[in-house]
């Protein structure tokens, strides 16, 4: 049987399709735009076309597979959003899914994660959560453009520290449950890296890094919040989101550390340095 990989073009999806290949699993890649998915995977995978809120492309989505993938695209603010999908994959008779999630969110009911776990389990799908610490990608990714372009870390995180963990490594602990879900059945695994860092430890290692002095700005959360939807111009769904992180942050719940991903791989998290130095493209 095959397994479908949601949102397969993003962060944490591209490497769980090249994990579970690497596994020798027979991978679905789903995605709204082909063309990208092509330019990603030539035909190691196949491709489908998924839109969570175009009922019309669950059948072909669904089509023999048995496990999935579950990742909320950064636009649907909503947990109820992603219920619909969920009822198909019940109805499709999936064996197995591994809902990416957020690290705490079992006790912290504001993102729509906590609500999208809890309708996986009341429908009787077998689970295996991921709940991932940061992704070291969100500073690469979609806060890059400040350090780049004004060498500061825009983030209303205040004084908080953050387990950081590598999308890499995520999509390994997601592959490994997804290629053996007998072992892992109902279960939930709270991934983070090695260490504790502040945006100020993250500031000096980005300057050491690229050779720039980069610094930590501590917006407060109107000013964050205005920056990114006037001046950013991103979603306003996706951006009131990552106020309500940032602010279950301020209440250090993203500090912890775990081992659950060397118990679950046999490895080694990436620390932020390795991952910056990987990554300096991205901020410089």
């Amino acid at each position: 049987m095959k397994v479908l990989v949601t949102g397969a073009s993003g962060n944490v999806g591209k490497y769980v399709v090249r994990e579970l290949l690497q596994m020798g699993e027979h991978v679905v890649a789903a995605g709204t735009n082909i063309e990208k998915l092509n330019l990603l995977f030539g035909g190691d995978v196949e491709k489908v076309i998924l839109d969570f809120q175009d009922l019309k492309t669950y059948q072909q989505a669904l089509h023999d597979v048995d496990r999935l993938f579950l990742m909320r695209p950064p636009h649907l603010g909503k947990a109820d959003d992603l219920f619909p999908f969920i009822d198909a994959m019940k109805q499709h008779d999936i064996q197995f899914v591994s809902f990416l999630s957020l690290m705490g969110i079992e006790r912290n009911t504001i993102p729509p994660h906590h609500k999208i776990e809890k309708y996986i389990e009341s429908v009787g799908i077998p689970y295996g959560h991921i709940r991932p610490g940061f992704f070291m990608q969100n500073i690469s990714g979609i806060h890059a453009a400040e350090i780049k372009e004004k060498k500061q870390i825009f983030i209303p995180a205040g004084k908080s520290k953050t387990s950081f963990i590598d999308a890499e490594d995520i999509a390994l602990s997601v592959a490994t449950i997804l290629h053996d879900p007998g072992k892992y059945e109902n279960t939930a695994h709270t991934i983070t890296g090695s260490e504790s860092l502040d945006y100020y430890q993250i500031a000096d290692i980005l300057t050491k890094v690229t050779g720039s002095k980069i610094t930590y700005a501590k917006p407060g959360f109107l000013r964050y919040r205005n920056y990114y939807l006037k001046k950013r111009r991103l979603n306003k769904s996706y951006v009131n989101v990552t106020v309500a992180l940032y602010f279950m942050t301020r209440l250090c719940t993203a500090k912890h550390i775990t081992t659950d991903f060397t118990k679950l791989t046999g490895k080694q998290p990436c620390t932020f340095e390795d991952f910056s130095r990987k990554h300096i493209k991205c901020f410089k």
